[in-house]
């Protein structure tokens, strides 16, 4: 199956090269094989792709050797794309980059360059420093329910509660080889190699903390005084605050600010703690089901919508806010048979609000929905 980034991708590329196409996302959710999937689609180019990380020597001279080898070839009048996984391995590749692009636009020899790498932190210096104004970002998400299920047609909504997220743990069957693949190939890779070698982190124990924290509290509002209440290591609002960006720059959660036409309130608000799979929850306890199915809705919005946000006033509470088309949507989500929308009603009058009521019954036409409100 082609996940929807191919198709923006191959869009792109379909156009006159313009920016370079940066693809970003966290590890194993098929960056690789989504963008190798291009060759099927442009038939009429020629593919270039190398892994920065088989290169153990020299790696700048092999970027600039690559780079010159696309470019000779599109001077044959052929059309290329040089794809460079893992290029955060290459010490300086941002420098080297802005200059061979810059050349090739004064020249006016422009090919399509895709850059991966899977250590995003890495990637972000990269870009901060260097190719401002020069590239467009493709962001790969974590794998959603409709996608799993068309991957494996047997999977159940249960299950992808769960375990979902992630393509390889819902194709095992045994729990505990799930959760060792999450832990030892997808968690502890991004703490320890993409983080602690990129970020200073003071206190591991505390970081380590602060990540079971945002799951066991997934999709619940948690003042910055709570979460170090339950921190079992000394820190402060400020490390807290550092550490969960650093999960965020990560791919591996999310923090959602309450609405308000106020920003300076909707800046000092508390954090609403979403974790970016399903599966992360599973790795430290459990919760109850409607806040695993709230996740869920949480994690589809975020998708799909730039600006994502809750609601909280008094006793009266809105799940999610988003922004469409100019208008104010405010989104309740319940799993059970009890359907208050009191809530919706209070935003809705309080902001000339559309709402939207989702529930285990109609959550899979949750788009559709907000479209025709």
């Amino acid at each position: 199956m082609k996940r929807a980034f191919v198709t923006t991708l191959f869009q792109r590329l379909s156009e006159q090269p313009q920016f370079i196409q940066i693809v970003l996302g966290p590890r194993q959710v098929g960056k690789t094989t989504g963008v190798l999937q291009l060759s099927e689609l442009l038939k009429d180019h020629t593919i270039i792709y190398e892994n920065a990380d088989s290169v153990f020597s020299s790696r700048l001279q092999w970027l600039k050797d690559r780079w010159l080898e696309a470019r000779l070839k599109v001077q044959d009048h052929k059309k290329i794309v040089l794809i460079i996984d893992e290029v955060q391995s290459i010490p300086d590749w941002s420098a080297l980059i802005k200059g061979l692009w810059d050349q090739d636009k004064r020249l006016k020899n422009l090919f399509h360059v895709i850059l991966l790498g899977s250590s995003s932190l890495e990637l972000h210096q990269g870009l901060s420093e260097s190719l401002a104004g020069r590239y467009e970002k493709v962001y790969v998400p974590h794998w959603s329910y409709q996608e799993s299920k068309e991957l494996f047609p047997k999977l159940d909504l249960e299950d992808y509660l769960e375990y979902g997220g992630y393509p390889a743990p819902l194709g095992l069957e045994d729990k505990e080889r799930r959760r060792a693949y999450l832990r030892d190939a997808i968690l502890e890779p991004v703490i320890t190699r993409d983080i602690f070698q990129n970020a200073t982190v003071k206190k591991p124990a505390l970081f380590r903390q602060t990540f079971e924290l945002v799951c066991l509290h997934a999709g619940e509002v948690l003042s910055f005084n709570k979460f170090l209440g339950q921190l079992q290591e000394g820190g402060n609002v400020d490390l807290v605050k550092h550490y969960l960006n650093l999960y965020q720059q990560a791919f591996l959660i999310r923090t959602l600010e309450k609405f308000s036409t106020n920003k300076v309130q909707k800046k000092g608000s508390s954090p609403k703690l979403i974790p970016l799979a399903p599966a992360f929850v599973s790795l430290f306890g459990d919760i109850e089901r409607g806040r695993k199915f709230e996740l869920m809705i949480g994690l589809e919005l975020l998708r799909k919508y730039e600006d994502v946000t809750y609601w909280r006033e008094g006793n009266a509470e809105v799940d999610f806010v988003i922004k469409y088309k100019k208008k104010i949507i405010g989104i309740e989500v319940k799993a059970g048979n009890k359907k208050d929308k009191k809530g919706l009603e209070f935003f809705s009058t309080k902001f000339k609000a559309k709402t939207l009521l989702i529930t285990m019954e109609n959550f899979e036409k949750m788009h559709e929905l907000i479209e025709n409100l």
